[in-house]
């Protein structure tokens, strides 16, 4: 927004020679006020009124510290987004070391489950083993007790 600013001074001696009455002074400027001209405190000719021009200033004051805590707000904001990022990528992070850990979980149960069947078929087959020995066991006995039997017979008969 621009705005027209149009100064005129009037100097201390102009205003002694050209003094007027208070009521004349005040005509004059009641008729520069209807013209939209207004004398400031320094008795500068303006275009605004000076109570508009006060108000345009702490307005624009009024903005830019909305404007300043706008930028402080965002900074803030941007660092809250950064943050909460960071601590979404590190709960990625833990929840795949976790789906991992889970896995290698059920892989040891599973090769355990493997090696335990392996275990009893291995007993399985030692078990049968044993039978089988055992019955050779008895049977070589009782090929021992009939020998033993028959080389008796044979020192008797002699």
């Amino acid at each position: 927004m621009t705005h027209l600013l149009l100064t005129a001074t009037v100097t201390p001696s102009e205003q002694n020679s050209s003094r007027k009455s208070g009521w004349e002074t005040a005509m004059a400027k009641d008729i520069l006020g209807e013209a939209g001209l207004h004398f400031d405190e320094l008795n500068k000719l303006r275009v605004l009124d000076p109570e508009v021009t006060q108000q345009t200033i702490e307005l624009k004051e009024e903005c830019k510290d909305f404007v300043d805590k706008i930028g402080q707000f965002q900074k803030i904001v941007g660092g809250l987004i950064e943050l909460v990022d960071q601590l979404a990528k590190e709960a990625e992070n833990e929840k795949m070391k976790a789906i991992g850990a889970r896995n290698l979980l059920k892989s040891i149960a599973k090769q355990r489950e493997a090696q335990q069947q392996q275990l009893q078929a291995l007993i399985a087959e030692k078990k049968m083993q044993l039978e089988r020995y055992r019955v050779e066991y008895e049977a070589l006995c009782k090929v021992e007790a009939e020998q033993n039997e028959f080389i008796d017979q044979f020192i008797f008969q002699k």
